[in-house]
């Protein structure tokens, strides 16, 4: 009796450890994207790491971070970076809770999106190591929308198969 006390005590302090790192992990990146819809530069860079990846809803926007500061200083400068805030969002830390993905869904200035990312603990702290963001579009409307980006797919494909 003893022994399975013992396990329920220690289970029950691991969840709670987990749910302790879950809840951390999502103010980071609820502040992460309340830093952006603030158009606070500092606060939204600090909470990358120093070799953040960063990947847009563009086939081109696969940025390091520090390209990604350079991309989009003048749009924070105008007080107008983007604002995302999370509607749904699943988070997922490894046994050492040094690592962690998630995915969620946004409600953005483009309608609905998705959006999923790495954090990786620095210092004792989390960061956002890298970061996806998907439009979400509806399987119904997929062909529509192919048609509408058939041209510029179609030069962006010659010019990767020229590399």
């Amino acid at each position: 009796m003893k022994r399975i006390s013992l396990l329920l005590v220690l289970m029950s302090t691991v969840l709670f450890a987990q749910q302790n790192e879950k809840k951390q992990i999502s103010k980071i990146v609820d502040d992460w994207h309340l830093a952006a819809g603030r158009a606070d530069f500092d606060a939204y860079f600090a909470l990358m790491t120093d070799d953040a990846v960063f990947i847009g809803t563009d086939a081109t926007e696969n940025w390091q971070r520090d390209e990604f500061m350079s991309f989009s200083k003048p749009y924070f400068d105008k007080g107008k970076a983007w604002n995302f805030t999370a509607i749904e969002r699943n988070i997922y830390v490894n046994d050492d809770a040094n690592l962690a993905w998630f995915d969620e869904l946004l409600d953005t200035q483009m309608k609905i999106c998705r959006g999923s990312g790495i954090l990786k603990k620095v210092d004792g702290d989390w960061k956002v190591a890298h970061y996806v963001l998907s439009i979400a579009v509806p399987n119904d409307l997929v062909d529509r929308l192919v048609e509408l980006k058939k041209e510029k797919d179609d030069l962006l494909l010659k010019d990767f198969q020229k590399n």
